[in-house]
């Protein structure tokens, strides 16, 4: 693995993490993303687990490690949005997402970004690669969210999985249209719009692992909460494809 300081320094793309309550996952989480890419901003959206702490004082050491904070949850979406804002006030024009709790593969970002930078106007999609520790109920989940994506947007891709590169200036506009996609409905329904908007997916393979509670593992998702958001942003969804046709036959 790369040294920090030979980590390549971009000004266009930077890695964007939205933490809540991650545990020390989030040190890991970071410390492996700045192994390959810089800079990397972290959302500290509201945490109360004092997981944030540790993470500052390896900012303060850090010049490319950058700590924003919500002062309560608001949800990841609605972190992302936040960090989005910044980073496009100081000219960056993507930024790769990835969640705290050490699920997405670090050196994966750098070729993750190239293909941004060849694409510009594409929207860059992992598509995960799962192994024996993927919680089976989650999975089957995922294939039912990716089948009403499918339908959606006419292109197949991983609708749930956040380890992504997103144009931020168009990502920021389909944010600031909606009230929606602030929490755990943010990865689904910021991938349709952005279809919708024109983004080109590009889908490519990514590993991801799931820790157990033991392995200091940490998981937000609430089954009924989270699935009921999920329906009724797919609902959503399916009523603003048949608005769009309506109109596009009046054309």
């Amino acid at each position: 693995m790369l040294a920090l300081d030979q980590a390549p320094v971009a000004r266009s793309h930077l890695v964007l993490i939205p933490s809540y309550n991650s545990g020390p996952k989030l040190i890991e989480t970071v410390r492996d993303a700045r192994q390959f890419w810089a800079p990397v901003w972290v959302v500290i959206d509201g945490s109360t687990d004092g997981s944030d702490l540790a993470l500052r004082r390896l900012a303060a050491n850090d010049p490319e490690l950058r700590v924003l904070s919500l002062a309560q949850n608001q949800g990841k979406g609605a972190a992302i949005l936040h960090g989005i804002r910044a980073a496009e006030a100081e000219g960056f024009s993507h930024a790769l997402t990835m969640d705290a709790d050490g699920q997405h593969p670090a050196d994966l970002i750098p070729s993750f970004m190239a293909t941004s930078r060849a694409r510009p106007d594409g929207l860059v999609l992992g598509r995960p690669v799962f192994d024996a520790s993927a919680p089976r109920i989650r999975v089957l989940g995922r294939k039912l969210s990716n089948w009403w994506t499918d339908i959606e947007t006419g292109s197949r891709f991983d609708s749930l999985f956040g380890f992504r590169v997103y144009p931020i200036g168009r990502l920021r506009r389909v944010m600031e249209a909606s009230r929606w996609m602030r929490r755990f409905d943010f990865d689904a329904e910021a991938a349709v719009r952005l279809c919708w908007s024109g983004c080109t997916p590009i889908d490519l393979p990514a590993p991801v692992r799931y820790f157990r509670p033991e392995e200091d593992g940490v998981s937000h998702f609430r089954y009924g909460r989270d699935n009921v958001l999920l329906t009724w942003m797919h609902l959503r969804l399916i009523a603003g494809l048949i608005a769009r046709r309506v109109r596009s036959c009046r054309r």
